[in-house]
């Protein structure tokens, strides 16, 4: 039952967090384009559609964790410490998308049109981006190197 968990645990990640990845990557870029041409309506839906992906994905992220607790109750491994630095990186990853990069996106969605529109900065949405991506990377290596380990696997 255990491998059935994993898998399930893994094919979330992969299905829900990339997504979510990606898009948020493209979303600073496709903001410039915006802001390049603020009447330009494919960049505005553009947008728009980035900031969809990284709001649906993102909720369908929260089975990532969900399928993670299971799988690690499954192998007996919940103290082991190299599960404990992933669940907190997680945590981490988790609270950037929700407290910094998805408010960013709304308020650049709901700015389009908007005299204050230009004055956005795409770097400010960039930089909790590049956090998000590098911890996910973390928590991937951590999974997979298990530091400490001795489940032999």
């Amino acid at each position: 039952m255990a491998k059935f968990f994993l898998i399930l645990h893994v094919l979330a990640a992969v299905i829900a967090i990339g997504p979510v990845a990606v898009a948020a990557s493209m979303f600073p870029p496709a903001l410039r384009r915006a802001q390049a041409g603020p009447d330009d309506s494919a960049a505005l839906a553009t947008l728009r559609t980035l900031n969809r992906i990284c709001r649906v994905y993102a909720v369908a992220g929260l089975a990532v964790p969900a399928f993670g607790f299971t799988t690690a109750s499954a192998l007996g491994v919940l103290g082991d410490a190299w599960l404990i630095v992933s669940i907190v990186l997680t945590a981490v990853a988790a609270a950037v998308l929700a407290l910094l990069i998805l408010p960013a996106q709304h308020r650049a969605v709901a700015a389009a049109g908007t005299p204050g529109f230009g004055l956005l900065v795409p770097a400010r949405i960039a930089m909790p981006t590049g956090v998000f991506n590098v911890l996910w990377a973390a928590v991937t290596i951590v999974m997979i190197v298990r530091p400490g380990s001795t489940t032999g696997a």
